[in-house]
């Protein structure tokens, strides 16, 4: 007998003016009659237990948020600084992996530990006043043991506040000790005391830089033309020596040419004046030689013995 369902039986009667109602079946022992209170008790236990099962499963859904909301993971390469409502911001860092916290309370913040790039450009000035156009690239990362006083004091975007700013102010520095040229023809030299002052600079911040390079430098327009004009100045100075050093050899070769002349005149006059006109007349016999030898090689040119005009039967 079902105390609730008799409860259930009596109100149902009780508001059908006590009408009764019963489920027959039959059996071995012959018919007989199951009262209503007996399947209402049924029922009331299957709504019972549907009942039991949401409450349950609501109750798992509230401890799942409870726990999830719990938990927070650390990815590689990253670190965790703790913020207490209560205690403000911890002093422990949190490592990689999954962790727990008081949910509500206590609220991680997540940093990047790994080496990240950045370009900083600066104009700035050189030792002898020309405008130079210099881009620094930088991998920084920060101290993982300094990170609770970085988000104290900096904030989550520290390489915003503090990279531009130092950046600028120690490129400023080291540059207004180089002329232009030596900017060029020193670059290395430039690079190294750039990285040395930066690093030290940045140390203070938390920060460790892991490279620090010049990958731009250029120079104001006035510096540029003007350089451009001393190289075509050059340039215009290298043709006129060499127009000077042309004329030089021209001139040498002509008084090397002169005194070969002279010298030759002089051995003529004495040969001349040894040997009378032998000499003359043996040049006239090797120049006629010699004219005889290229006009024969003409096709233009006919030879006709002296003294025979009627050869060709020319009419008179």
């Amino acid at each position: 007998m079902c105390p609730i369902g008799i409860d259930v039986v009596q109100l149902y009667a009780h508001a059908h003016k006590t009408r009764t109602f019963t489920r027959s079946y039959v059996g071995s022992g012959g018919g007989h009659s199951e009262p209503l209170e007996v399947w209402n008790c049924h029922t009331v236990a299957m709504a019972k237990l549907f009942e039991s099962i949401g409450k349950l499963g609501l109750a798992l859904a509230i401890g799942g948020g409870v726990v999830n909301s719990a938990l927070y993971n650390v990815d590689a390469g990253h670190r965790a600084v703790i913020f207490d409502r209560f205690r403000g911001v911890q002093d422990a860092v949190v490592g990689e992996g999954t962790h727990f916290l008081i949910p509500w309370v206590q609220k991680p913040i997540i940093f990047d530990c790994r080496s990240r790039p950045r370009n900083v450009p600066v104009v700035t000035g050189s030792k002898d006043l020309q405008n130079v156009n210099i881009t620094l690239r930088i991998l920084f990362r920060p101290v993982a043991t300094q990170l609770p006083r970085i988000f104290t004091s900096i904030g989550e975007d520290y390489d915003e506040r503090v990279l531009p700013s130092i950046t600028t102010e120690v490129l400023k520095a080291v540059v207004a000790r180089f002329d232009a040229g030596e900017l060029i023809t020193q670059r290395e030299l430039v690079s190294r005391q750039v990285s040395e002052d930066l690093t030290e600079r940045a140390s203070t911040f938390g920060l460790i830089l892991d490279d620090v390079s010049l990958t731009h430098l250029t120079f104001g327009k006035e510096f540029t033309e003007a350089v451009e004009m001393k190289q075509v100045a050059q340039q215009e100075a290298e043709r006129a020596r060499f127009i000077v050093e042309k004329a030089e050899q021209q001139k040498q070769a002509a008084i090397i040419s002169a005194a070969g002349d002279s010298q030759a005149a002089l051995l003529i006059a004495n040969s001349l004046a040894e040997a009378g006109d032998g000499l003359v007349e043996l040049r006239k016999l090797e120049a006629a030689e010699d004219i005889a030898f290229q006009l024969s090689r003409s096709r233009n040119v006919t030879y006709l013995p002296s003294g025979q005009g009627t050869l060709l039967q020319l009419p008179q």
